[in-house]
């Protein structure tokens, strides 16, 4: 797999893209750390032909998004409009609304309506995935949510971004998910998790750890992605224990030892 197949999500350093000019400055980091791609998340409220710009000023491709459901619901010839200027073709939605997280009748319904997005997003010639959490894997009536969404969507039009921390979080095999999900997955969240000592009320308790640093078994999930056709493996973190930066190229590091080259 080439080198620039790795991305930094940015949400991993979403504190530091709030303005243009930290903006600018992160993505140099981020450059300079190796990464050669970006998934544009939770950034400020920046012109999208300034991002296009400053991504490009660093030699950055713009792999991935996470977009916001109120966009992809309002304001979808804009999305569309702002990948094409980007050279974006992979539209992810972050997680599932409120709303419809608490009833299998409400995964149902966004199913649908996440599906007719997509199938928009496909004539225009982009891609829409579903980025999970832990909580898909309530079960109903023998069968998790995660599975419903996929089980009942046309893969052209609902894809998976699917994060290894939080399959292994939600009790499931990340490997087994990869590997239901080959041809269907542009874009995986490699995300590391590790366990902590007994915290104050006398429990051991797990956290975000850099890829590579924590107990995800990388030498069957990394595999596991290749044969499942994943595009882009983008390297997310959602609380670091110091510097979200070093978090990042700690996570390159390991990754690259790790034979993604």
């Amino acid at each position: 797999m080439p080198d620039h197949q790795l991305a930094a999500q940015l949400f991993t350093v979403r504190e530091f893209t709030q303005t243009p000019a930290d903006f600018a400055a992160s993505m140099r980091k981020v450059r300079e750390i190796g990464y050669r791609a970006v998934q544009v998340s939770a950034i400020g409220d920046i012109a999208d032909a300034a991002v296009k710009r400053i991504a490009d000023d660093n030699g950055l491709t713009i792999c991935a998004t996470h977009t916001a459901w109120d966009d992809l619901l309002g304001n979808l010839d804009g999305v569309i409009a702002q990948h094409h200027l980007w050279g974006c073709r992979h539209v992810a939605l972050g997680g599932m609304p409120l709303e419809n997280r608490d009833s299998e009748a409400g995964f149902r319904r966004f199913a649908e309506l996440a599906a007719s997005i997509g199938e928009r997003l496909a004539a225009a010639g982009l891609s829409f995935s579903y980025h999970n959490h832990s909580f898909e894997f309530v079960k109903f009536g023998g069968r998790t949510g995660l599975s419903l969404l996929y089980e009942e969507t046309d893969p052209r039009f609902f894809q998976a971004e699917l994060d290894t921390y939080w399959i292994q979080r939600g009790g499931a095999d990340p490997v087994e998910w990869i590997e239901r999900m080959a041809g269907r997955m542009p874009v995986v969240h490699l995300k590391d998790m590790a366990m902590l000592p007994n915290d104050a009320g006398g429990r051991p308790h797990q956290v975000f750890a850099e890829v590579g640093a924590g107990n995800m078994n990388w030498a069957r999930i990394l595999p596991a992605c290749a044969r499942a056709g994943v595009e882009w493996y983008a390297v997310e973190q959602d609380t670091c224990p110091g510097d979200p930066f070093e978090s990042l190229a700690i996570s390159y590091r390991n990754l690259r030892a790790l034979g993604l080259s």
